[in-house]
């Protein structure tokens, strides 16, 4: 079965909670993604991946879904929608939709029917009793709260949330809940989208509710993680739903290895086109993501490598909605953010597989400046602060874990100007603006013909134009502390990718002398001996256009 995304295809994904107000409620809009349309057909990205933006309470930012076909209104309406789909179609980008099928919002009414006892519809979710007081078994909660809420007034019943309290796991043992997803998927498709972001795909099918084997993350999860049940249901999907309308998938995998992401992906299988897995987005951290370390170049090329290698198509991303901004990560970032948002530009745009950039990546935006848990609205955040709290962990240990690893540090309004509220909104914005908006915004790029946009610009223009970004093989030729290198290839023409992933000057290694050209590189003038701090370039034996 072949790959159904295009293999010039670069992604754009909006978070429209932080994209563009137009109504001066302190949240982005539907209406705001259109009037900035041309701003993002001009990054020649052509797909637009949007977080959800169905009808919610918003416990979880919208990935707690009271009705799948319907509009959130503070995001506008279905008739919005109508017409962001049809001005995105004549710009020459499609929509993928966020597709939250391991869980419902408690106010679907799925869930309120169930409670009202209607047999039918407790049958869509996880329901099971307790005895003698005991939960239905030990397992953990992604959102660091126990996995099992109360349902009903018998007190030993309830039901499972492997995420917020008020995101109750749908039961995918029930043919009924396949059918309502089918219906779903067909109910989007037909008013245009190109495909589906799956919502932590690989967890939604549980095989037992026994109890689990003690982990210190997530114990149970050998129940529900990846599960033969899990294919089944992607291989019907597929077959029955995207393939009639020629849509493609890409799955956001938890705990993924390379042999459980082969058989997710693996075209022949049938399943999705490609997953996000977190692996190099772990190369930073000690145990779990809140306990951070000191990010590692080495060790984040060889996870590159790693997966570049396994998989014969990759979904290459380093930022979005639930992810802190890359650059951040670098310790010794200094006065370079310029030049590593270019670096980071260029190895992306020249790996093997589809590249997913987040909105504000192309203009080097950076963490959130928090400066206390009041000013961050992240329920996984606050979560987790108590749950360290109650573990006794010191007050100012505490944020510094938040602070560094929130999902808010990326879901900071997109900063469009200079001026007050960053002319994200003309009223009081839902999440706390970065101050740095006074120097890091789109008008300020765009107004820099040498500057970052520029950079992410040219990239994305050459992934798409060059036949052996778009599609040739990947070999890795130098990884070390500091330097990544490797080849592309088709039909024996080469281009040679090469990133010096620190704030320190490092010589140039001595194989690069063998490549006369430089394509394109993030510093005006080059060095034949040393790549300057964050320095990018990209190499041929031959002239090659840029």
């Amino acid at each position: 079965m072949a790959l159904n995304v295009k293999k010039d295809t670069v992604v754009y994904q909006i978070y429209p909670r932080s994209f563009k107000d137009t109504d001066g409620n302190g949240v982005g809009d539907i209406r705001g993604i259109i009037e900035k349309l041309d701003y993002i057909a001009s990054l020649g990205v052509n797909v637009i991946w949007l977080s959800p933006i169905y009808k919610s309470p918003n416990d979880d930012n919208g990935y707690d879904i009271a009705d799948y076909t319907s509009i959130q209104p503070e995001f506008g309406t279905m008739e919005d929608f109508d017409e962001l789909v049809a001005e995105a179609r004549t710009r020459g980008i499609g929509i993928v939709m966020d597709l939250v099928i391991n869980h419902t919002s408690d106010e679907h009414e799925w869930f309120k029917r169930a409670l009202a006892g209607e047999e039918k519809y407790r049958n869509y979710y996880i329901i099971a009793k307790g005895e003698n007081g005991k939960l239905p078994n030990n397992w953990g909660n992604f959102f660091a709260e126990c996995p099992w809420a109360k349902f009903s007034d018998n007190e030993d019943e309830y039901y499972l949330h492997l995420f917020s309290k008020k995101q109750p796991d749908l039961n995918w043992h029930n043919p009924d809940v396949l059918e309502e997803v089918k219906s779903i998927m067909r109910f989007w498709l037909d008013r245009g989208v190109v495909g589906f972001r799956c919502d932590v795909i690989n967890v939604i099918y549980k095989n037992s509710l026994a109890n689990g084997k003690k982990q210190l993350v997530l114990t149970g999860r050998e129940h529900y993680l990846s599960t033969e049940g899990c294919h089944d249901i992607l291989r019907t999907l597929r077959k029955e739903v995207l393939e009639p309308y020629g849509a493609w998938a890409v799955g956001e995998t938890v705990f993924v290895d390379i042999s459980g992401a082969k058989d997710l992906c693996a075209p022949e299988r049938g399943e999705l086109d490609m997953v996000f897995y977190f692996e190099h987005m772990e190369c930073d951290q000690v145990f779990v993501k809140w306990f951070k370390t000191r990010l590692a170049p080495k060790k984040l090329m060889k996870t590159l490598t790693k997966w570049q290698n396994a998989l014969p198509w990759n979904a290459c991303y380093f930022e979005n909605h639930d992810q802190p901004r890359f650059i951040s990560r670098f310790e010794d970032l200094g006065a370079y953010r310029k030049e590593a948002s270019k670096m980071m530009a260029g190895l992306l745009m020249t790996m093997r597989g589809t590249p997913f950039v987040y909105e504000g990546q192309e203009i080097g935006m950076t963490n959130g400046d928090f400066e206390n848990l009041d000013e961050v609205m992240d329920i996984e955040s606050h979560n987790i602060y108590a749950m360290a709290k109650g573990l006794g962990i010191p007050k100012g240990i505490r944020w510094k874990m938040i602070k560094r690893t929130s999902r808010d540090n990326a879901r900071t309004p997109m900063q469009w100007t200079g001026n007050k509220n960053a002319d994200f909104t003309n009223g009081t914005p839902w999440l706390k603006i970065n101050a740095n908006s006074k120097e890091v915004n789109v008008k300020a790029e765009m107004e820099d013909p040498k500057g970052v946009l520029a950079f992410w610009k040219q990239m994305i223009a050459l992934r798409k134009s060059n036949e052996i970004l778009a599609d040739g093989s990947f070999k890795v030729v130098c990884e070390r502390k500091r330097v990544y290198a490797f080849e592309r290839e088709l039909d024996g023409q080469k281009l040679l990718s090469i990133c010096n992933m620190s704030g320190k000057k490092v010589f140039l290694p001595s194989f690069v002398k063998d490549w006369k050209h430089t394509v394109v590189s993030n510093y005006q003038e080059t060095d034949p001996t040393h790549m300057k701090p964050f320095e990018f370039r990209l190499m041929a034996q031959k002239e090659v256009k840029s």
